[in-house]
């Protein structure tokens, strides 16, 4: 743990905090695209899981409407994109504070070399959840 009054530590820190932000940046906003990135206005956070059987890729969207998101595959990858649109828009309501991210969104998860047997995508809990079975002579 650092020291408050030393100034090596806390401007370590402080640097570190800048560069990951730094890099969330320019992945949001200066990543190759051949697709409709470039509308994207955010990414929704992701977690892959993966046992000899298949991956397990669940995306948080809350508030994310079936048919306002699409699943796609391109090579080693998973591909969501989709619209969040602001709850209360046209309303009486003035914006006070706006921290959830709304509009066009795209999520580009990397994935292992191989093939996979995608089961149809489902809602749980205000996350996407989409399982990809490896074939039977993949597994190890």
């Amino acid at each position: 743990m650092s020291n408050r009054n030393d100034p090596t530590g806390w401007m370590w820190a402080q640097a570190c905090d800048l560069i990951e932000q730094a890099e969330r940046l320019h992945r949001q906003f200066f990543s190759p695209a051949v697709s409709r990135r470039a509308l994207a206005t955010w990414e929704p956070p992701v977690d892959v899981f993966e046992d000899e059987r298949e991956l397990v890729v669940v995306v948080a969207m809350p508030g994310v409407a079936v048919e306002g998101m699409q699943v796609t595959s391109e090579p080693g990858a998973l591909v969501v994109r989709g619209v969040r649109s602001l709850p209360l828009s046209g309303s009486r309501y003035r914006v006070r504070q706006l921290e959830i991210p709304y509009g066009a969104f795209e999520r580009r998860i990397p994935l292992p070399p191989g093939r996979f047997e995608a089961a149809a995508p489902e809602l749980a809990q205000g996350c996407l959840v989409v399982r990809l079975r490896k074939p039977a002579q993949v597994r190890s």
